[in-house]
């Protein structure tokens, strides 16, 4: 094939399906533009409306996903493709690719269950999965967690659905349970008021709920005390470390003293 013939073919495919070929990526381009802004005034109007906040990004994954999917169709047609036959290659490659990705299918059932009968909702504290965290939200497929320590955890929807997990701030208020130990030199009375003056110092403690302080274990150089404290989920560990600081000075002024092991020493 000689150079002239090469030129007259480009030349004729260029002729044929070059505007095809620009109209179709302009149309993608401006689709694309349209999308972004029909996004951000759907999501606006989900944050103006009374839809569920947990639902809203399910919501806006999904009707991302199916403009994606229109948007691809437009193009196909734009270039000449015949849709018909598009949505049926579509349709056996999207049954394929649903067999290859059962699991992923599950995740998008979990993600529904999660949004229908609400085992958590975004902002709730939980833990599930070997993760205690924040849900920051739930998608389509997975939802998201923020730790304490300000780390991203992604669970997937279908695991999270089928799996025992615990809602730590379902009932609005948590209890913080810890162990101090004394010296059995203590006396209780002294020993207890001691702690209950640190329970009431702490400003996360809940004033309209009974702190228990317990003697839970005594021995012969030692005595435990376990302390449960109610708060609210967002100031649990807030709570565990002012009381732990606040234990020791309320100890040291009130003269408490610490475990004092007793050697015994046989000649």
């Amino acid at each position: 094939m000689d150079f002239e013939n090469v030129k007259n073919l480009v030349i004729l495919t260029i002729s044929q399906y070059g505007g095809k070929v620009l109209l179709a990526l302009a149309a993608f381009l401006v689709g694309r533009f349209i999308m972004s802004k029909l996004m951000r005034f759907l999501s606006s109007r989900m944050n103006h409306s009374k839809i569920d906040r947990d639902v809203q990004p399910f919501l806006s994954s999904l009707v991302n996903v199916l403009l994606n999917v229109m948007l691809l169709l437009s193009c196909a047609g734009i270039l000449g493709i015949e849709t018909t036959s598009f949505v049926a290659i579509l349709g056996a490659a999207g049954l394929a690719v649903g067999l290859a990705l059962q699991g992923s299918l599950a995740n998008f059932a979990g993600g529904v269950l999660i949004l229908i009968f609400k085992p958590f909702r975004i902002g709730d504290l939980i833990e599930a999965q070997g993760f205690t965290g924040v849900v920051e939200a739930i998608q389509i497929f997975s939802t998201i967690l923020v730790t304490p320590d300000n780390k991203t955890i992604i669970i997937p929807n279908g695991p999270l659905s089928t799996s025992p997990m615990t809602n730590i701030s379902g009932k609005g208020t948590i209890r913080v349970d810890m162990v101090f130990g004394v010296g059995s030199q203590n006396t209780l009375d002294a020993t207890k008021q001691a702690i209950q003056s640190a329970v009431e110092a702490c400003p996360y403690s809940l004033k309209d709920r009974n702190h228990d302080v317990l003697l839970t274990k005594l021995q012969p150089d030692s005595a435990s005390y376990d302390v449960r404290v109610w708060t609210t989920p967002d100031h649990y560990w807030d709570t565990y470390y002012f009381m732990q600081e606040q234990i020791k000075r309320q100890f040291d002024q009130d003269g408490i003293q610490a475990p004092q092991k007793v050697v015994y020493i046989k000649q």
